[in-house]
């Protein structure tokens, strides 16, 4: 077995791994699996290049001495590759073939990279605003970038995007942000921002993460929101007087004490109305003093891009009968 890859000998293990790594890559494999056998020098090589220690995890867990994790994974055909990421299980690879299986882990290597957790980055991961709760995922990725529209923007700032980006605010890099970055967005006549977040499919959120660093050293500084109405499922943005006049889906109330170290809070949703989300608004409809704007730096969305499918009996893949 490779130094960098862990057997699984128990259910609490693996948690402990789903905890500390941002992402797992998973092998299920049993003795008597002949394409499992054919796979694994092919997975070892993987797992010696791109492990990196509290970021990337590569895992075996033989299904026959733990069945109850196979069960809990619907775990239906040997080999099976899963990726986990937060957590989630983000990927799913069934059968002893390497292409698919390269196809799957480049990806993922290219997304390592694309979030600072590379082993030469030392930036140790994609940078977090506030914990995810437990058994969601960071769905961000299922955002349509191109179709988000934020009005009442100051155009002197950052552009929507900014919003959705995994990078750490450069408001919290004491002494090194520049006064040039503009990484945020804020708003321009009043302390209102309208902004409409497409996605693309149907996801079930849970918790929205919103990011407000303003500066605390100046007299004209933007204020954090205060209360935010929220809307589902709309074709396109609302405006300001269609906003007033119609009943969001939830309003959030936030108070000083709602916000962490991070600047961050998490608008705890009521779950049961966001399980079939195809797109959001967020109206800050009011910030957090007397001030004249409003200041957002990033907003994340959590929860679940997809549902498990149940299995049948287990069976092998990838070897002649």
């Amino acid at each position: 077995m490779s130094g960098s890859t862990v057997t699984i000998a128990s259910k609490e293990q693996l948690n402990n791994l789903l905890k500390s790594s941002r992402i797992v890559v998973a092998d299920f494999h049993a003795d008597w699996c002949g394409p499992c056998k054919q796979i694994a020098p092919f997975y070892e090589t993987l797992s010696e290049s791109l492990s990196i220690p509290n970021a990337v995890t590569f895992v075996k867990i033989n299904s026959d001495d733990q069945s109850d994790i196979s069960k809990e994974y619907s775990v239906s055909a040997l080999p099976t590759f899963l990726v986990f990421r937060d957590a989630k299980v983000i990927e799913k690879v069934q059968g002893a073939d390497p292409r698919k299986l390269q196809a799957v882990i480049q990806k993922l290597a290219t997304e390592v990279e694309s979030l600072g957790e590379s082993s030469g980055s030392g930036s140790g991961g994609q940078w977090k605003g506030a914990e995810i709760p437990r058994g969601y995922s960071d769905i961000t990725d299922q955002i349509e970038v191109k179709g988000c529209e934020l009005l009442n923007a100051d155009e002197e700032f950052g552009p929507v995007k900014v919003l959705f980006d995994s990078s750490k605010p450069s408001a919290l890099d004491k002494g090194k942000a520049k006064a040039s970055t503009k990484d945020f967005v804020q708003s321009g006549a009043d302390d209102q921002l309208l902004l409409y977040i497409p996605l693309q499919g149907i996801v079930k959120v849970h918790t929205i993460q919103i990011t407000s660093l303003p500066p605390q050293d100046e007299d004209d500084a933007p204020m954090r929101p205060a209360i935010i109405h929220i809307y589902i499922n709309r074709p396109q943005n609302l405006d300001f007087s269609e906003a007033d006049d119609t009943e969001p889906t939830q309003i959030i109330e936030l108070s000083a004490e709602d916000w962490n170290t991070d600047g961050t809070a998490n608008l705890s949703l009521r779950f049961v109305k966001f399980q079939k989300t195809s797109s959001l608004i967020l109206y800050v409809q009011q910030g957090d003093g007397d001030g004249e704007t409003v200041r957002l730096d990033r907003v994340k969305l959590i929860g679940e891009a997809g549902t498990k499918r149940e299995m049948g009996p287990l069976q092998k893949v990838g070897e002649d009968e």
